[in-house]
């Protein structure tokens, strides 16, 4: 009796750690985007100084002479008639994201990129430069050292090494938050949640995960939204905290993503084949040209010419075999099988393309 107790509890423990990983379930957090949290672009315009000899050249950049006699004229200084042939001033584009909630006097990173001829902005230090968002506004100040991450080597004949990228770089907590993004959660009397990957079937599974939890509190819209109310007695704040935590099982449609340019292949596990036969083989044809001198005989009247003796060599790789994938082969299989036939990435594009034209790819080929 001991023993049948043990099978049957260790029967019972394989099956719950079997179901456990059949559901590889994802939180509702990590696949939808919460209406209003989100980030804000912004963008400035400001001068990189203290260069050694890589900024712009004042007379192929107009617009950073007149920033910095604008800059100039602002401390104090006119330099308006005066002639300026400095290379140690960059103008610079600034720009930055703004995230959520993000409070007064806060710092954000933010990224420097050369306008003009500039060469290199390797220890150079942004001037203060306000950061403006989409309505004008300006909602952060930037300011500080430049940290390129490039190096650069030259030598005296002219030849030069670099690695990285010296014309942009940006500046850690660079930029001080001087304007809050005004959003409120207790004000919302619901909410909608947008899927990063619009899907009928998981559109309809957040909603009846979250229903199991709060009866009535959730709606799928369409494959892209599902709108959310919190429960009676229940603030937004809360409510959010408690949905986001939920575990949802997302679908994917059968898609292969091909780019042809790096020679990549991604499939889902959705993908399935009908039956199809697949042979793939290499036929290489080479024609080489040897020039030979040909002497006309003595007395004759005839001219020495070169003739060209031609050989042509036809190889067909030998050992491919046809391989034959069932109706409705998983994708382990159609990997296997491509793999067994020894093909490389770029032939096993052109295999998912003839197999999708004959109409036995259940799937769609996006190239990239």
């Amino acid at each position: 009796m001991r023993s049948r107790f043990l099978v049957w509890v260790m029967a019972i423990a394989a099956m719950t750690f079997m179901a456990s990983q059949a559901f590889a379930g994802s939180r509702i957090k990590d696949i939808v985007q919460f209406e209003g949290v989100r980030e804000n672009k912004l963008v400035g315009y400001g001068l990189v100084v203290g260069l050694a000899g890589t900024g712009d050249s004042l007379r192929n950049a107009p617009m950073t002479k007149q920033s910095l006699e604008a800059m100039l004229e602002r401390l104090g200084v006119n330099t308006r008639d005066a002639t300026m042939d400095t290379k140690n001033v960059a103008a610079v584009m600034v720009t930055a994201s703004l995230p959520a909630f993000a409070a007064a006097g806060s710092h954000i990173d933010v990224t420097v990129s050369a306008m003009a001829d500039a060469k290199s902005l390797m220890g150079g230090t942004l001037l203060v430069t306000p950061l403006l968002g989409a309505d004008g506004e300006a909602y952060a100040v930037a300011q500080g050292s430049v940290q390129t991450g490039s190096v650069q080597a030259s030598g005296a004949s002219g030849s030069s090494v670099s690695k990285g990228v010296p014309t942009s770089g940006r500046i850690a907590d660079g930029a001080s938050v001087e304007r809050e993004v005004a959003f409120s959660l207790d004000n919302m009397s619901k909410m909608r949640l947008t899927l990063r990957n619009p899907d009928f079937t998981t559109a309809s599974r957040v909603a009846d995960a979250i229903n199991q939890h709060f009866e009535g509190t959730a709606v799928a819209d369409n494959p892209t939204i599902v709108t959310i109310i919190p429960p009676a007695g229940q603030d937004m704040q809360r409510f959010v905290t408690s949905v986001e935590e939920l575990e949802v099982d997302p679908d994917e449609p059968a898609k292969v993503v091909i780019d042809e340019v790096s020679g990549v292949i991604v499939m889902g596990d959705k993908v399935r084949l009908s039956t199809v036969a697949i042979a793939q083989g290499n036929l290489t044809i080479s024609v080489q040209e040897t020039p030979q001198v040909s002497q006309p005989g003595p007395l004759s009247s005839g001219t020495t010419t070169v003739v060209s003796q031609s050989q042509i060599k036809v190889d067909e790789e030998k050992g491919k075999k046809l391989i034959i994938l069932q109706k409705s082969a998983s994708l382990s299989s159609l990997v296997a099988g491509l793999n067994a036939l020894g093909v490389t990435p770029r032939d096993m594009i052109s295999i998912l393309q003839a197999i999708k034209a004959e109409g036995a790819l259940q799937a769609d080929i996006q190239v990239m």
